[in-house]
């Protein structure tokens, strides 16, 4: 299906207002019909708003070596958020906005890292290194009702997450120690960025089933600027949470995701977290597939990460993985008119790091921490990458816990 490149995000924002006025309208009018209001009752205090931050900051060396290529450079990943929420009409109503200052703390062309690939640098796949961030990651509202046991949610946003894949690893309690992205993000949250989203989801005892409209585009290497909203991918997410552990089933059709490949592709993840304590002791810990279906074959990645806090103020933090790339051997160039097929390598990665905090103010936490990765190396990339490896020396900061405990991220 073609879409008209004239098309403007006036016109998703136009659709996105209608659609939440409608469903905001919908439950106050029901909500004036059930309980009528006394003539000489008291007036009720007008609702207010109540605001939660989060945030996490890291600034260090990071260095990557593989066979003829060693990457070092001083950056900082970070992201910034602010939520709001407030009661209105018999529901609740959430606004989400947040923010990352990487295009300008790290390089153009992103952080190096072996093996990573997703999104693109000078209209071409990037390769060995993990994208910046837009500066605007997200901006959108949620609504949500409850009526005889059951809750309704919905959701418009000009930038946000798609009902597809776990927890944003930036997000994930056993990921956000860990200055480095998943090499398995574009098999699973990589739409944690996408441009034009309309969700909608029923929600009982726990259960979640929901369903989003959306851009199935990644974020072009313009970081500063909005992109066009267009409404050609969906997605389908079945999810549960009790108390600590939550766990998800998703699956999406995404319209050409990469500008460099002229096919769609479909995606498919399923995820168990674990954010709470064994015994006495705390553990974050997350258990994750995702598969890429494309026309170059069908790709799947594993994960596990961990994040283990200590009796004192530190935390032992790791991850192992495993994904199937078929952006790192291209192959040979296919004659006009062919598909240019690529071979998949199976590339692995395993990463224990430590940080610790050595200060605590009402206004953050600041922490030092560092990591080493270890990588399987497939035969086909022997002659390319060698035997490479990596590390990190960082600084992080994040808010106090009190900041942010009210804020779930979704």
């Amino acid at each position: 299906m073609r879409y008209d490149d004239a098309a403007t995000p006036r016109s998703f924002l136009l659709v996105a207002f209608i659609f939440l006025t409608t469903l905001i309208a919908i439950p106050a009018r029901a909500q004036d019909a059930e309980t009528p209001q006394h003539p000489h009752a008291a007036e009720p205090e007008p609702p207010t708003w109540t605001w939660t931050t989060d945030a996490n900051v890291f600034f260090g060396y990071n260095y990557q070596h593989r066979l003829f290529r060693d990457f070092s450079v001083w950056e900082s990943q970070n992201w910034f958020m602010l939520a709001g929420q407030r009661q209105l009409a018999s529901g609740t109503l959430s606004l989400e906005g947040m923010m990352s200052f990487e295009p300008f703390t790290l390089k153009a062309i992103g952080s190096p890292q072996v093996f990573q690939t997703g999104e693109t640098y000078k209209t071409g796949p990037l390769i060995d290194y993990q994208h910046p961030h837009d500066l605007v990651m997200e901006l959108g509202a949620r609504y949500r009702i409850e009526r005889r046991g059951m809750a309704y949610r919905f959701g418009a946003a000009l930038v946000g997450p798609p009902a597809l894949g776990p927890t944003a690893f930036m997000h994930r309690e056993s990921a956000r120690d860990n200055p480095q992205a998943p090499l398995l993000h574009h098999y699973t949250d990589s739409t944690h960025i996408s441009a034009g989203v309309l969700t909608a989801g029923v929600e009982r005892d726990g259960f979640t089933l929901e369903g989003s409209w959306f851009r199935g585009a990644e974020p072009d290497e313009h970081r500063l600027e909005f992109d066009r909203p267009r409404l050609d991918s969906w997605s389908t997410r079945a999810s549960w949470r009790r108390g600590p552990w939550q766990a998800q089933f998703s699956g999406a059709h995404l319209h050409r995701p990469e500008p460099f490949e002229l096919f769609n592709m479909s995606r498919m993840t399923a995820s168990i977290e674990f954010n709470g304590t064994i015994g006495s002791h705390p553990l974050a810990a997350s258990l994750i597939w995702g598969q890429n279906r494309e026309i170059h074959g069908i790709l799947d990645g594993y994960l596990f990460e961990w994040d283990v806090p200590t009796a004192g103020r530190g935390a032992f933090y790791g991850r192992a993985e495993k994904v199937a790339k078929d952006q790192l051997d291209l192959g040979a160039p296919a004659p006009p008119g062919f598909v240019e097929f690529h071979r998949i390598s199976h590339v692995a990665a395993l990463t224990i790091g430590y940080v610790r905090n050595v200060t605590e103010r009402q206004w953050g936490r600041i922490g030092v921490g560092a990591d080493a990765t270890v990588y399987h190396v497939p035969q086909n990339m022997l002659d390319y990458y060698g035997a490479p490896h990596s590390f990190h020396v960082f600084v992080r900061y994040r808010p106090n816990r009190s900041a942010s405990a009210a804020h779930v991220h979704r």
